[in-house]
């Protein structure tokens, strides 16, 4: 009788688990009136990705679960070009982008110019200057993009498996270089062979030997592994940039009032943290990439901007020629 019970007790055990399993899986959370999906090319330990992990959480809490944002970083979603045309095609909502936007308007290419800003400083003024506001105003109405905030990206330098002092070493260097006619037209002057590639090809490359040399700033040279395929850092500084987080501005006048003005704090927010992040990394990332191997060379950075000449001056258009003179007499005072 009492094995009789206890198989009846079992029964009714399993029975009521499964009953909960099941009724569990039914109470799922309840869906969010707006799912945004971001793609970014930086790999996670990266400071804007962070920042989009740190928006993501507040966004969800202030809005209650109406907005909920989910985050990919390495590229996995699409190319930066890629995920351009997706968010304006309405696919994918968010991305980080600056320079690349000059395929589609040429006021962006200041946004990462060869040897034209040299410090954070002159990032910042240009940004909340008529020219910053000229670029947010284009990038909205010419691409379709709300930029919501700008992650500062630091100095960009040059890795390398030999050192490079002088640009006439670069002769024969195949270098990957973003999509960008200013990049191409810069590198090109200087000597070497360009060689535009998405991103999330360079390790690869690097590793096989497609290419020989890259350029990106230290955080991203650590992130994204290139220590492993690169022995120096040769220290150019060539651009001091910037990026936008930026979402489709159809997705965003999709929110009603209340959740667009929750955004917009959320992305400022987003913005502070992710500077606190940056200047934080940069205080330590160069000691960290010397202590994985890599070796920093100093360069002969006058020779370089005198090699590099005028050559970028001479592919802007008459309009944005007279920007670069302003901007160029203002940064030499």
């Amino acid at each position: 009788m009492k094995i009789a019970f206890l198989k009846l007790y079992t029964k009714f055990l399993i029975k009521s688990v499964l009953f909960f399993l099941i009724f569990s899986g039914c109470t799922a959370k309840k869906e969010p009136e707006f799912l945004i999906r971001a793609s970014l090319l930086v790999g996670e330990e990266h400071t804007w990705f962070k920042a989009f992990e740190y928006f993501e959480k507040i966004i969800e809490e202030r809005s209650g679960g109406r907005i909920i944002v989910h985050s990919y970083h390495s590229e996995q979603l699409a190319k930066e070009i890629e995920a351009i045309r997706m968010i304006q095609a309405g696919v994918i909502d968010m991305t980080t982008t600056s320079s690349l936007l000059s395929n589609w308007t040429e006021v962006m290419t200041f946004c990462e110019m060869p040897f034209l800003l040299e410090n954070p400083n002159q990032v910042a003024n240009l940004i909340n200057g008529p020219l910053g506001k000229r670029i947010q105003k284009e990038m909205l109405e010419k691409t379709g993009l709300r930029p919501l905030g700008y992650f500062q990206a630091g100095a960009r330098h040059l890795t390398s498996n030999r050192p490079i002092k002088h640009p006439d070493e670069l002769k024969g260097l195949i270098l990957r270089v973003p999509n960008v006619p200013s990049f191409v037209t810069a590198w090109e002057a200087l000597g070497a062979k360009t060689t535009p590639m998405a991103f999330s090809e360079v390790f690869t490359s690097l590793q096989q030997g497609t290419i020989d040399a890259q350029e990106n700033p230290l955080a991203l040279i650590k992130v994204s592994g290139f220590y492993e395929v690169q022995k120096y850092v040769n220290l150019t500084g060539h651009v001091v940039s910037w990026t936008y987080p930026v979402i489709g501005e159809k997705q965003f006048q999709k929110f009603p009032d209340d959740l667009k003005k929750i955004v917009l704090q959320a992305a400022s927010d987003m913005q502070a943290y992710e500077r606190r992040l940056f200047l934080e990394n940069e205080k330590k990332i160069k000691e960290e990439l010397e202590a994985l191997g890599m070796t920093f060379v100093t360069v002969d950075n006058a020779a370089f901007i005198e090699k590099c000449g005028s050559a970028i001056f001479n592919t802007l258009s008459p309009e944005m020629q007279e920007i670069y003179t302003t901007i160029k007499h203002d940064t030499d005072k």
